[in-house]
């Protein structure tokens, strides 16, 4: 999903960082609240943001050009935070990737924080507040995660469409999606899977952060 450095042009990087600053101020500012609130919750703000360091790590190789396959991670710190925590957490993740992994890139930060750290997550969100206390926290923490990694690269394949939409952008868009969709359902439903398991100790030891919503 990361969009590799200086593949989009200036027009449209430019576009999504003005997309994506928003989310990643408002991020900031609310996780200095929630440390502020309670200072458990830098621990969990750790463990969240490790979780996307990791998964989002672990690239596997995609015919689309100019970006990649990988989990996101992105659906513990949606259900503990919300999306634009995760956006905040989500962009020095991406930061440090570009700057030590080559790994994504700073021009295309904006884009990418914009497709796995906030419009992805705000899907995840909006299916966690519609099945929140209808089902157990393991089966939400695996649909959140699942939701939130698909729509991270319908976005994705919708900003690739953008720059490059060939004879018909809805064409591309299509293409883009058919084309990621080949690694990433299943790499969704294992990423669904992990975030079960690691929900389970968190549960275990942050009931009380998660059941306030």
């Amino acid at each position: 999903m990361h969009i590799m450095e200086g593949f989009l042009p200036p027009l449209w990087a430019t576009f999504w960082f003005a997309v994506s600053l928003p989310a990643m101020a408002y991020g900031a500012v609310r996780a200095k609240k929630l440390i502020n609130e309670n200072p458990r919750n830098r621990a969990l703000l750790a463990v969240a943001g490790g979780f996307i360091f990791v998964l989002s790590s672990l690239k596997i190789p995609s015919p689309v050009t100019g970006s990649c396959s990988h989990p996101t991670g992105t659906g513990i710190s949606t259900m503990l935070f919300g999306p634009s925590v995760t956006a905040f957490l989500s962009a020095i993740v991406l930061l440090y990737q570009a700057l030590l992994l080559a790994h994504g890139g700073i021009t295309t930060l904006g884009a990418n924080t914009a497709s796995m750290g906030f419009i992805g997550p705000l899907a995840g969100w909006i299916v966690y507040r519609g099945l929140k206390d209808r089902v157990s926290m393991r089966m939400l923490a695996f649909v959140v995660a699942v939701v939130a990694d698909w729509f991270t690269y319908v976005v994705t394949s919708i900003q690739l469409a953008l720059a490059f939409p060939g004879v018909s952008f809805i064409k591309s868009a299509l293409t883009f999606m058919g084309i990621f969709a080949l690694t990433q359902i299943p790499v969704a439903v294992v990423e669904g899977i992990f975030a079960a398991l690691l929900i389970s100790y968190i549960v275990q030891t942050s009931e009380d952060r998660l059941t306030r919503g």
